[in-house]
């Protein structure tokens, strides 16, 4: 404060010493008055000086207006004399003239106030409190200054206003909506930061639901109809084109992602909408689409609800070259077809092929949107002859090629007459002196039509009467209202002869110079040039891409060509200048430019061939790279497999009990990757013991034999022999179970080998395969690649070391099955040695069985003839005959014998 005293007692000019007194005395009155009435006359009148004597009020005033906004809150009137007060103090409109002070003007003192005033705490809560109020008047001035929107937003000013127009009902909200509207407008409006702040809080998905009005045919409030014409508002302020181009971006990349712009759409082609809302929706989704080649895309994509459907764009082209359409409506049809087309060559592209011969359809069962421009340009209504002109110049805005295609557009004039060129169509109709709206809509479409087109300059000077016309027209002194005109005629024809390529002879640059200076005049030719930029609506038209007129006869300039014509007058006025020598020159050095350009082009073309060579080859390794890798891990898996095979392989060995005898003969050999050298020797070592154990059989069955025999030669003595032959019958049980068990051990092992090899033969074969189509994948590099010759050796020796593995892994398989082959005839001798000894031991256990069955006859025949000679010796001592004792102790021996071989038989039945 003390800062700003200084500055203004420093000024050489200020207020009147009556005036300075004036403000000090309203000051007195603010602060020391006590009737309501006397203060609010006294703020009112500090509002009044404020913007007239804004330094002076702000020095004095400021603190008795924040003691009113903090005392006085009961009167709203006061307070928002005090806000408009304080808001004079702080902004800085464009619109504020100052006549005395004007060296003051150029001091920044809205920042200076706005930063005095911020840097109480206290006053900016206290205007955030301001905006709880209802009333408008207060409410309204708090929010008009950037560092307070700043403020407010950053207080979650967003969040709360959008949670009270979703809690009112949205668009069928009453008053608070509005006024939640009206201050998120204004919080947004002219302000990167907030908008920013809005976006990447994503409140904008948060205003779809605002949309979702429905097709309805009745329900439209007049409270609603204000509500939706506010929200339209709020979304084309965050997609204004007078944003920065980025920031409008980014919204109508969010407006597109959350549904938003589908919403609008649908609000656009329903039934029922007023016809303001209509208008300001088709504005709406101009700025949406404008430039965003997404959103573009989808508007081309929307069709009508109509049958047959037809796309939006048709639908609103016919509404655009209707006269009996709202003038507004008309316009925001034009800019929503603008916007379509703003740098969207691929539009632009769609447009113009609907006017070539191959798209037309031949039934007329539907209507293009080139013939529905066709019929606007040459129609009755001077309106729908500019609108259409304007259209179909945005449809060759900066783009050669279709301006090249539009040349080959015929038009049917009358029956019997032959078809004319769209081209000459339009200068016909210059020629026949229409309205002057007509004429400067059809010169606009020429101007854009012939710029950066040497074909279309051809086209146009090959008609005769068109220079002529020209010269004609230019060279006449008319009103003021053909003054326009006549500054077209002359663009076109200054495009005529700059854009030349001097393929007509007599239509050549210098010719058309001679023979302007010849009729017109250089001089007279560029005043009439410059009657363009110095016309009244020139400069409103170059300000805003939108066509915003408040009557028909306003429409004159599009916002476009006042670019185009700003950009091509000065080199025009250079051209005419020039004499022939200069432009010789001029000739060579666009030649000598074109030849750089060419040279230039050619190598770009090369290094753009070469980058993508380069690219693909850069793709090629990171894919033989990536092969590598799986053929690395696939190799690594193999060995794995392989280890975990010998590992069985070993154990089976162990089990088969080969261990210790192999180990003193292999342990001084050498392996590779666990595999003996020695193959050879190691399996006949293992034949010689499959012999070993066969002869160890063998010896076994000769056991057996002996066995036998012994059984045979001691028939006699029955219980020794059948003792014998149960325990020999036992212990050859037990050691055939023995093989029996082993023999199924071994096969099951070896039915687990077979199937691992075989697997593991399915995954070489594959591994041979990647491998050779890794081999065959590998780029040859040129001599020009010498960065890539280090990783294209690597790679091909690392695919050598795959190929080398996968030889060694093929010597391995081999080796396993030839293994595999001797173990299985190893089984096949040892189970033909199985069956010869389970022959044997048939008919061991025959023979046992029938030498029991003889011991048992014998044993029966002896005990008859004993019990016979036992009751014969007793029948001869009851005769009375002696009986010898010779034969009573052999008898009693015998008996003797008889109680041994029972007890013997006992124990024998015991064991």
């Amino acid at each position: 404060m003390n800062f700003l005293r200084g500055v203004m007692g420093g000024q050489s000019a200020g207020p009147q010493h009556t005036e300075a007194e004036t403000i000090q005395k309203l000051c007195d009155r603010v602060s020391s008055s006590t009737l309501l009435d006397d203060r609010r006359n006294a703020v009112r009148a500090l509002k009044s000086l404020s913007k007239k004597y804004r330094l002076e009020v702000g020095i004095q005033a400021m603190d008795h207006l924040i003691h009113v906004l903090q005392t006085d809150r009961s009167d709203s009137e006061i307070i928002g004399y005090a806000l408009d007060t304080l808001y004079n103090i702080i902004s800085n409109d464009e619109e504020e003239e100052v006549e005395e002070n004007s060296t003051r003007q150029s001091e920044d003192f809205g920042s200076q106030f706005t930063e005095i005033f911020i840097k109480q705490q206290e006053n900016v809560t206290l205007l955030l409190s301001l905006l709880e109020e209802f009333d408008f008047h207060v409410r309204w001035p708090g929010v008009n200054n950037g560092a307070i929107q700043k403020i407010v937003a950053f207080e979650n000013a967003f969040e709360r206003l959008l949670d009270i127009i979703t809690e009112e009902g949205n668009s069928d909200g009453g008053i608070v909506v509005e006024d939640c509207l009206i201050l998120l407008q204004n919080l947004l409006k002219n302000n990167n930061s907030n908008q920013n702040f809005f976006k990447e809080g994503s409140y904008i998905q948060r205003m779809k639901p605002w949309f979702d009005v429905g097709d309805e045919n009745s329900g439209w409030s007049a409270q609603k109809v204000t509500n939706l014409h506010v929200m339209l508002q709020l979304v084309r302020v965050l997609v204004s084109p007078t944003n920065p181009p980025g920031a409008t971006s980014s919204c109508q990349k969010a407006m597109f992602q959350c549904g938003l712009l589908q919403q609008l759409c649908t609000i656009l082609m329903a039934t029922g909408v007023p016809a303001d809302i209509l208008t300001e929706t088709i504005n709406t989704v101009s700025e949406v689409i404008r430039g965003y080649q997404v959103n573009q895309d989808y508007f081309a994509s929307v069709n009508a609800p109509s049958n047959p459907p037809r796309p939006a764009i048709v639908v609103l082209l016919m509404s655009m070259v209707n006269e009996r359409q709202p003038f507004v409506l008309r316009c925001a049809v034009l800019y929503c077809f603008q916007c379509f087309l703003y740098k969207n060559q691929k539009g632009q592209g769609e447009i113009v092929s609907t006017l070539l011969p191959s798209t037309i359809d031949a039934t007329g069962n539907s209507v293009s949107a080139g013939q529905l421009l066709c019929g606007g340009l040459f129609s009755t209504d001077s309106l729908s002859n500019w609108c259409a002109a304007v259209a179909l110049a945005h449809a060759l805005q900066e783009n050669a090629t279709q301006k090249e295609q539009l040349l080959r557009v015929q038009l049917a004039t009358s029956i019997g007459n032959p078809p004319v060129s769209l081209l000459q169509q339009c200068t016909n109709i210059l020629s026949q002196g229409s309205k002057i709206q007509t004429r400067v809509g059809l010169l606009m479409l020429l101007c854009t039509w012939l710029s950066n087109c040497p074909i279309a300059v051809t086209h146009f000077l090959h008609n005769s009467a068109n220079v002529p016309f020209l010269t004609g027209q230019i060279a006449e002194n008319l009103g003021e209202e053909e003054q326009l005109v006549q500054g077209l005629c002359a663009l076109l024809l200054g495009i005529s002869i700059y854009f030349n390529d001097n393929s007509l002879e007599s239509y050549m640059k210098e010719k058309l110079k001679q023979l302007i200076e010849k009729r017109i005049g250089k001089e007279n030719f560029i005043e009439k040039l410059g009657f363009i930029s110095k016309h009244e609506l020139y400069s409103r038209a170059s300000q805003k891409p939108q066509p915003n007129f408040p009557s028909p006869e306003y429409m004159i300039f599009d916002h476009e060509f006042t670019k185009l014509v700003k950009e091509l007058e000065g080199v025009i006025t250079k051209a005419i200048y020039k004499s022939s020598e200069e432009d010789k020159k001029e000739e060579e050095v666009k030649k000598t430019l074109e030849q750089h350009d060419s040279i230039v082009t050619h190598y770009k073309n090369m290094i753009r061939e070469q980058d993508l060579q380069l690219e693909e080859l850069k793709q090629q390794i990171s894919t033989l790279k990536c092969q590598n890798e799986q053929l690395q891990t696939a190799v690594t898996q193999q060995v794995s497999q392989i280890q975990q095979h010998k590992d069985q392989y070993n154990l089976l060995k162990v089990q088969l009990g080969k261990d210790n005898q192999h180990q003193g003969s292999y342990s001084d050999k050498t392996q590779v990757n666990g595999i003996q050298s020695e193959e050879v020797g190691r399996l006949r070592e293992e034949l010689e013991e499959l012999k070993s154990n066969q002869e160890l059989l063998q010896s076994q069955l000769a056991e057996k034999n002996s066995l036998i025999e012994n059984l045979k030669s001691s028939q006699t003595s029955p219980g020794t022999n059948e003792q014998s032959s149960a325990t020999a019958s036992a212990r050859d049980s037990e050691q055939i179970a023995e093989l029996k068990q082993e023999l199924a051990t071994l096969k099951s092992q070896l039915n687990s080998q077979s199937m691992e090899i075989t697997k593991l033969q399915t995954e070489k074969q594959e591994l041979l395969q990647k491998t050779e189509t890794f081999a065959k994948s590998v780029p040859v590099p040129g001599e020009s690649e010498a960065g890539m010759a280090t990783k294209t050796t690597d790679v091909e020796g690392r695919l050598s070391a795959l190929l080398q593995e996968t030889k060694e892994l093929k010597n391995e398989i081999k080796a396993l099955s030839e293994e595999r082959t001797a173990i299985k005839e190893q089984l096949d001798a040892s189970n033909s040695t199985i069956a010869i000894l389970q022959n044997e031991k048939n008919k061991l256990e025959m023979d046992v069985t029938d030498s029991k069955k003889e011991q048992d006859d014998l044993l029966v025949l002896l005990a008859d003839q004993d019990q016979k000679i036992f009751s014969l010796k007793n029948k001869l001592k009851e005769l009375g005959h002696p009986v010898e004792e010779e034969d009573e102790l052999e008898s009693g021996d015998q008996d003797d014998e008889e109680d041994e071989d029972e007890d013997d038989g006992k124990d024998q039945g015991h064991i």
